[in-house]
């Protein structure tokens, strides 16, 4: 595997997660990333993947450590593919504070110094990763993607403007309505500057007040997350789907909040609702 070194690996309910570095083009750095495999994918038989997208401070551990996704996953037979949340290393650009900078990547594609050199974490997520682990593991085509707060805007952006690779899109407690909260609008400030036209490309709201969405959109939110009101806006989703009738089912779960205690509650649901389009016939 050209490029690829492997990092470590675990055996868990018959499949396997191992984790991988790899020279990043997009990044310019060395990145990361885990991929578990169920027992049942072979070069014969590859398996549909879904691509989890995580939140701010987290790598790909977080996800793979306290999910408990492992045992549906092999159950399913799907690949879950588990990239870090930004680019990183001596070199790379940094700030501080937790929501900019390293481990806050945001899912785009930075324009603006010195973010540009490395933040392109849109181009690794919908273009190089997919085109690595497809070609190196028993992995379909065949793909969805799901992630939590900064990730959950990740999925929602990415699978909104690609309906044509992805077969449905789902996210924990995300970040709905960017340009309209702190993390966002810092975030968005320094890596594509002060157009917010620029900024709408990145926004879930934005992009669904253009037209009705061409994928199911499954959203979990708790009632008690801490972050609710201030930052992560459900309700402004929701508006924005309603528009054109876009197939948004939005949960508000009570007693809830942003941890992984609540994805690990959840998470078996998420997973049967995208094996019910991953194993349906091409739309």
């Amino acid at each position: 595997m050209k490029n690829l070194e492997l990092a470590s690996q675990n055996k868990v309910f018959g499949g396997w997660l191992k984790q991988y570095t790899h020279e990043s083009t997009s990044l310019n750095c060395t990145m990361r990333f885990a991929i578990f495999l169920p027992s049942t994918a072979s070069s014969a038989q590859p398996v549909p993947s879904v691509y989890w997208l995580s939140g701010l401070t987290c790598t790909d551990e977080n996800f793979s450590q306290k999910a408990g996704a492992f045992r549906v996953a092999e159950t399913l037979g799907i690949a879950l593919i588990m990239p870090d949340t930004s680019p990183r290393g001596e070199g790379v650009a940094d700030d501080e504070n937790y929501d900019l900078g390293q481990g806050a990547g945001f899912y785009l594609n930075a324009t603006q110094a010195p973010w540009n050199a490395h933040y392109r974490m849109y181009d690794y997520v919908v273009k190089e990763l997919p085109g690595i682990v497809e070609a190196h593991f028993p992995v379909s085509a065949v793909k969805s993607i799901f992630g939590h707060s900064m990730g959950g805007h990740g999925a929602l952006t990415i699978g909104l403007k690609h309906p044509d690779m992805y077969r449905s899109v789902s996210a924990f407690s995300p970040i709905s309505h960017p340009m309209n909260c702190p993390w966002g609008q810092k975030a968005f400030a320094a890596y594509l500057g002060n157009n917010k036209d620029d900024w709408r490309l990145y926004d879930a709201c934005e992009l669904l007040k253009l037209g009705k969405a061409e994928l199911p959109m499954l959203v979990d939110q708790g009632d008690a997350d801490n972050f609710l009101n201030e930052q992560l806006k459900p309700e402004a989703l929701k508006a924005a789907a309603a528009l054109h009738d876009s197939p948004l089912e939005l949960r508000m779960q009570a007693g809830y909040d942003h941890s992984y205690y609540f994805i690990a509650s959840f998470i078996e649901d998420h997973l049967h609702f995208h094996a019910r389009y991953l194993f349906a016939e091409q739309r």
